[in-house]
């Protein structure tokens, strides 16, 4: 069975950096990403990236200050976060099988969510 492991999430003052990190299991994939859902909105597309990690993706809310790397040997996706903002508050999803077509961004697997907190 296909499963996304998380971990990496917490508190972290404005300002501040974390690191999320997905392990995948069951098998490899070819995009990876990460979605958010914030308190009252529905999920937001972050970042992706494709097989090589030759091409990212990001959504422009996170653009320069997000970073999404991935390890193949380890079958492992990462989220670097950057002088965050108490509006990345969110509850943040890895994704694996991520798609695009037109604007929309979409995924056939996803892991349990873990909840990023900003304060001010």
């Amino acid at each position: 069975q296909v499963q996304l492991v998380e971990s990496g999430g917490g508190l972290v003052q404005a300002g501040g950096s974390l690191r999320l990190s997905c392990a995948a299991s069951g098998r490899t994939f070819s995009k990876y990403g990460w979605f958010r859902r914030a308190p009252g909105q529905g999920r937001e597309f972050v970042a992706a990236i494709s097989r090589s990690g030759g091409s990212t993706f990001y959504a422009d809310s996170v653009k320069g200050r997000f970073t999404i790397s991935r390890d193949n040997a380890k079958n492992t996706v990462y989220l670097q976060m950057n002088s965050l903002k108490p509006e990345d508050t969110a509850v943040y999803y890895c994704a694996a099988g991520v798609s695009t077509f037109m604007r929309t961004w979409g995924s056939d697997y996803w892991g349990q969510g873990t909840q990023v907190t900003v304060s001010s």
